[in-house]
């Protein structure tokens, strides 16, 4: 296979995985808490679960990123969670507007995932270019 498309295949694949924290995260904490603002404390654990999977994953797999030290790595996911906030806004956005939208709690899960995707894309030439 050749070396970009292993590259993509991957990548693709550590995206379902990171998805699959994401969303699992956001049913689990829906399931312990349902009060006040229950759908963007969700959000905001799913986000984080999903992006220390991805950072692990990217940098172990994608980028081959070896790390001189834990303030190196420390500084590298700073830098790493700082260029997730783009395409995070991306994926709240649409999450938050297919369950305004279609008002079925499914949709929700539907939009996160479109938003997770189109994020994903970006993710990556931002952290080819700027972090790795």
């Amino acid at each position: 296979m050749d070396s970009l498309l292993l590259k993509a295949f991957k990548y693709s694949i550590f995206a379902v995985i990171s998805t699959i924290f994401n969303l699992l995260f956001q049913y689990l904490s829906l399931l312990i808490y349902s009060y006040t603002a229950a759908l963007f404390v969700a959000m905001l654990s799913g986000t984080f679960a999903g992006l220390f999977v991805k950072y692990i994953l990217d940098k172990n797999y994608i980028f081959y990123y070896k790390s001189h030290g834990k303030k190196e790595n420390y500084k590298k996911f700073l830098l790493y969670s700082l260029f997730s906030v783009f395409p995070t806004l991306i994926f709240w956005t649409s999450e938050l507007v297919f369950h305004i939208i279609f008002e079925v709690s499914s949709a929700k899960y539907i939009g996160a995932t479109f938003g997770l995707i189109i994020g994903y894309m970006l993710k990556y030439r931002l952290d080819k270019k700027f972090v790795f």
